[in-house]
């Protein structure tokens, strides 16, 4: 297979993380995950788009989410980035159960469930430019139950 790329962008409004997580999965599905692949992708979409809206931007929806997905060779790709506040020290916020935001009553486990799901986990921030985190994803060869 060549490589297939999607390009989307949207504003940071909570209501543009289903969007998010159900426009991927649509486009990941021409390379056949098995569902466990395909939930724990929708998942870590999920994460990074409502870290982008919730820290990023701190809820407040001026800015835009961006996310490329790059399918090739059986593997999935996913860059989500922001414009927004950045984060201070990556290495505390990837802890699990860490908060920049107790008031929300957040899990603080997005970082971790990323790195559970995911086969690479790359994230770059700089204070007042924003945040990019790349993930990639080997999936298995296809299992096809039937034809």
């Amino acid at each position: 297979m060549n490589k297939n790329e999607m390009h989307i962008q949207f504003s940071a409004v909570s209501e543009n993380e289903s969007f998010a997580r159900v426009t991927v999965a649509a486009f990941v599905t021409q390379l056949d995950p098995t569902m466990d692949e395909l939930t724990e992708m929708k998942t870590v979409v999920s994460e990074a788009v409502t870290n982008s809206i919730i820290h990023g931007y701190d809820d407040h929806d001026e800015g835009l989410v961006h996310i490329d997905c790059v399918l090739c060779e059986g593997s999935v790709e996913l860059t989500i980035w922001d414009e927004g506040m950045g984060i201070d020290n990556i290495d505390e916020a990837k802890q699990p159960l860490y908060t920049s935001k107790p008031e929300l009553e957040r899990s603080g486990m997005g970082f971790t469930i990323m790195e559970n799901f995911m086969d690479e986990v790359d994230i770059t921030s700089i204070q007042g430019q924003g945040t990019t985190v790349r993930l990639v994803k080997h999936l298995k060869k296809s299992k096809t139950l039937c034809n």
